[in-house]
């Protein structure tokens, strides 16, 4: 089992019509051995962007403290938040930084730009990005995401439209995948709204 794999995760981000999402389970473990089911791996950077970290749960709370901290230094020089573009490259270079020996996380990143354009995209341990038009997976159980993702995603939605499809995909996701699961939280992000719920899963 890979070091990655360790504590088990499943997050998604999605585009929608002026809006984004981004979900994970809730599930920590310690192989297949479940330690907690409240464990959040999406955290707010502000309230147009989110960060969910997938991976070594340990790395995931260190760089979250760490790109907490640049963007609130970000925020002090600039005066402005980080637009979403600037954060990805910021958390990519951060990552890139250590290469040799690299945090165990892959992280997706949703926001919304200024114009209320979605932006989305997802990284490796060593930094390399990928920016994508509709969703973007990343946990322990890609394939079972990818497959359902591309099955219940539509261009446009609406956020509640969104927020159902995310979730429908999230919760099917983790049906597969023995690593994650118990739960999950879906954060919403519009143009003039957010909302995030927490929806119940599978206990076993």
């Amino acid at each position: 089992m890979s070091i990655s794999e360790y504590n088990g995760a499943a997050i998604i981000a999605m585009s929608g019509k002026d809006c984004v999402a981004i979900g994970s389970d809730l599930r920590l473990g310690i192989q297949n051995q479940t330690l907690a089911t409240d464990f959040k791996k999406v955290f707010k950077i502000h309230s147009r962007l989110y960060l969910g970290l997938a991976g070594l749960a340990t790395d995931a709370l260190t760089l979250n403290q760490r790109f907490q901290f640049k963007h609130n230094m970000y925020k002090l020089r600039e005066e402005r938040n980080m637009k979403p573009a600037t954060f990805a490259h910021m958390v990519s270079k951060t990552l890139y930084e250590k290469r040799f020996g690299p945090y165990f996380v892959e992280p997706v990143i949703a926001g919304i730009e200024e114009d209320g354009t979605p932006y989305i995209t997802g990284m490796d341990s060593l930094g390399a990005m990928e920016t994508s038009k509709d969703f973007m997976v990343a946990g322990t159980a890609p394939n079972s995401l990818w497959g359902v993702c591309e099955s219940f995603y539509r261009p446009n939605l609406e956020p509640d439209e969104l927020f159902e499809t995310l979730s429908q995909c999230l919760l099917s996701g983790v049906d597969r995948d023995a690593l994650a699961g118990w739960g999950a939280v879906v954060y919403v992000i519009g143009k003039d709204k957010s909302f995030v719920k927490t929806l119940k899963g599978r206990m076993d």
